[in-house]
Parts: structure tokens; C-alpha cells; sequence
């Protein structure tokens, strides 16, 4: 049965774990990841309940705060494990949405009919997944910021918006990480802003919160602390095994209050369980390969591979800078690159001639209003080589397509 399903499934997976893999943000899995991950499944524990299961909930409670102090966020945060970026952007907007509602004098328990309204801001290059949590949510969709070059919410946007309206309660959302440019928004001076209003600050760090782990980078996400609540995948920059996001908010009462359930067969405790800070009540030990990872790695070593895929990203604009008819839109701060070619039909080409050929994986977009060619580096095991073989890639693809070839 097993070598049944192995044949029938592998011809059909994608080669996401090569250091050749530079599409959507995928990262690979180190070895320690995957096989604190099969400890996981082997010991099948459902890591929702403290009572229940004391060893991975300890696990995962330590991973947690070696996270916030590796991130530099509030120590006495709460963190939750979850599926991915879109849920844990579900679970802080929802902390927000029922603080906010509180302070407002409204029990969030009587539903949303009724209460005072709540707004929404978000830069106009919002990632759609803190959109889709606001529909789960409940929420209406964002009123849109106005943004710099590299799709960062402008102060003065944000100043002129909460002035308009305020003394409404508002979720605002910012990104560290802009999943073209892979800039951040300017939380140090965004956040104080924010703050002389009734506003819940809520960051979609997918990759780019990763960004503090290096003193080199933090700087991208400066102020990033200061915010009410934040969203991240390991799955992504850290490299353990999917599915694994992390939500994290800055008060932990809110936090409980917001996402538990009760019930008389519940073991309910004086500390959260895991359960009373996610939508799960049943769940894997997401975060059991999260402390391996880090255990593994060390201080040192998460911050040696946040800044090697930065310079990976380096290396790979710089050598396709060098091919004649590409261009390199962004500046490349973290670890996206964003390139066009002559126009946007060549730009479609070469992009499929790159996917065609297969010894790559790059992806094609749509970024201010071109096509662009969409690179993230995101796996610990992408070399100079890789780097290298990725640069003849586009410029064998460049070529191909102008000499109006078809690519084998």
C-alpha cells in the first residue's frame, strides 16, 4: 500500500525542498526539523491540552519564548501554534477585534450586530492573507493606504486617515515583509501614530519578522515591537516542516479571553492552555520541530541563515542585473527580487520558458502595474552554485525567448 501510494504521488510533488526552489516563499526543512517532526507523529499527541500532555506543551512553551526574545518582541507575550500566517492573521485580528469592541463598552459574546462599528486600515499592497482573515472574522475589508516605491504604508497616509475618523475603534495592518520588495513598513514611526487613537496594530510578518533575528537586518523592522499583535511562519524563513505559524500577542489576557472555550469536561488551568490561545482545540506539537530548530541552530545560527538567504538574494539580483534586457525593480533589503524584462510579454516569456526548462523553480507576477519575474529566497541549503545556476537559468531564458525559441 505504502509503495503503492509512493508511486502514484511522487511523479506529481514539487522539488519545493532544493535550493533551486525560489517560488511563493516556500522554505525547505532542516533534517533536525523533520525528525522532530516524525517524533511528532510517532508519539501522536494531542498537543492542545496542558493536563493531557505536559512534555510537548513544555516543549512548545520554551520554543516560545526563545522566540520572543530571538525576535525581540514583549517577554510576556503569549504565543500560539498554528497552521500557518493566515490563521495566526485570523487569531490576532480577532484578539483585536474583541479588545477593541470591550473597550468600546460592548460584549463581543453578544455578536457584531449592534456594536459599534470597527474600521480597517492596510497599506494598498496589503498580502491577501490578513484580508481573508478579516472576512473570517467578520470584519468589513480594508480602507487602503497609500505606499512608497517598495509598497510601504506612508506616515503621513496613516495620519491623514485616522484624522478623518478619530475616535473610531480601528484594526490597522502592517506588514514586515512586502511579498514583492521585501520591505517593511516604518513601524517606529507608523506605531506612535497608531496610538493616539483607538487603534489595535496588528503585523503580517509571514517571512519578514524573521528580519530581528539578525542584528545585520533589524533595522528593516525597527519599531516592530511596538505593535499589539504579530503573525509568522517557521515553515518559512526558520525551515521546519509544514504546517507551522505563530501567532504571537503582546497581551496575554486579551489573548485567552479572545480565542477560549469552556467547557465542563475541560481541564481549564490558572496558565492558558495551548487550545485557549488558537481556532484548534485538537492539534499536532507544531511547535516540538520549532524547538528542535532552534536548539540546533542556536542564536548564531538562526541569525547566520536569515543573513545567508539575504545574501543569497544579493548574489541572484546582482547576476541577473548583469543580463542584458532584465531589471531589477526592488531594492533588494531582505530576500524577494523582483525583475522585468523589455516588456510584459517578454517578462510572461521568459518565465515560462524558465518553468519549461525545470532546473529552477521562479515565479511570475504582477507588481505596479507590470509583470514582473518573482524570486524568494527562502531555503537554508541555497548555495553559490545554486545561485549561479539560477542566473544562467534566466539568461539561458532571456536568450531563448529572444531568439523566439522553443525551450525543451
Amino acid at each position: 500500500m505504502i509503495d503503492l501510494l509512493a508511486g502514484a504521488v511522487e511523479p506529481g510533488l514539487a522539488a519545493s525542498g532544493s535550493g533551486r526552489w525560489y517560488g511563493f516563499v516556500i522554505g525547505g526543512a532542516y533534517p533536525v526539523s523533520i525528525a522532530a517532526d516524525w517524533l511528532v507523529s510517532a508519539w501522536d499527541q494531542n498537543a492542545g491540552m496542558l493536563l493531557t500532555t505536559p512534555g510537548v506543551v513544555a516543549v512548545e512553551r520554551t520554543a516560545g519564548r526563545w522566540l520572543l526574545d530571538l525576535l525581540g518582541l514583549p517577554r510576556d507575550s503569549s504565543v500560539g501554534f498554528v497552521t500557518g500566517a493566515t490563521t495566526a492573521n485570523q487569531t490576532g485580528i480577532l484578539v483585536g477585534r474583541d479588545e477593541l469592541l470591550r473597550r468600546s463598552g460592548w460584549d463581543p459574546d453578544q455578536g457584531l450586530a449592534g456594536g459599534p462599528p470597527l474600521r480597517v486600515l492596510a497599506g494598498a499592497e496589503v498580502h491577501v492573507s490578513p484580508l481573508q482573515a478579516l472576512r473570517y472574522a467578520g470584519l468589513p475589508q480594508s480602507e487602503l493606504l497609500a505606499v512608497d516605491a517598495q509598497g510601504c504604508v506612508l506616515p503621513e497616509a496613516l495620519e491623514k486617515a485616522l484624522a478623518a475618523r478619530p475616535d473610531q475603534p480601528t484594526i490597522l495592518l502592517l506588514q514586515a515583509g512586502n511579498i514583492h520588495s521585501g520591505a517593511s513598513d516604518p513601524f517606529a514611526e507608523l506605531v506612535p501614530i497608531a496610538r493616539r487613537h483607538p487603534v489595535w496594530v496588528h503585523v503580517d510578518g509571514a517571512f519578514g519578522l524573521w528580519a530581528a533575528a539578525s542584528p545585520s537586518l533589524r533595522g528593516l523592522v525597527g519599531g516592530v515591537e511596538l505593535a499589539d499583535s504579530w503573525a509568522t511562519d517557521a515553515h518559512k524563513t526558520l525551515n521546519v516542516p509544514y504546517d507551522c505559524g505563530l501567532v504571537v500577542v503582546r497581551d496575554p489576557v486579551a489573548h485567552r479571553r479572545a480565542m477560549s472555550m469552556h467547557a465542563p469536561y475541560l481541564f481549564n488551568a490558572e496558565e492558558a492552555n495551548p487550545y485557549e490561545l488558537v481556532p484548534e482545540m485538537s492539534r499536532r506539537a507544531r511547535g516540538v520541530p520549532v524547538w528542535a530548530t532552534l536548539k540546533a541552530l542556536g542564536r548564531q545560527g538562526v541569525v547566520d541563515l536569515v543573513d545567508r538567504m539575504h545574501l543569497r538574494a544579493r548574489q541572484l539580483a546582482d547576476g541577473i542585473a548583469g543580463i542584458e534586457g532584465a531589471t531589477v525593480l526592488n531594492d533588494v533589503v531582505f530576500t524577494q527580487v523582483c525583475v522585468g524584462f523589455e516588456d510584459d510579454d517578454r517578462t510572461r516569456a521568459v518565465v515560462a520558458a524558465l518553468l519549461a526548462e525545470g532546473d529552477v523553480w521562479m515565479s511570475g507576477s504582477h507588481w505596479q502595474g507590470r509583470a514582473v519575474l518573482r524570486i524568494s529566497v527562502s531555503n537554508w541549503s541555497t548555495s553559490e552554485d545554486d545561485v549561479a545556476r539560477g542566473v544562467a537559468a534566466v539568461a539561458r531564458a532571456q536568450a531563448q525567448t529572444a531568439s523566439g525559441s522553443t525551450m525543451a
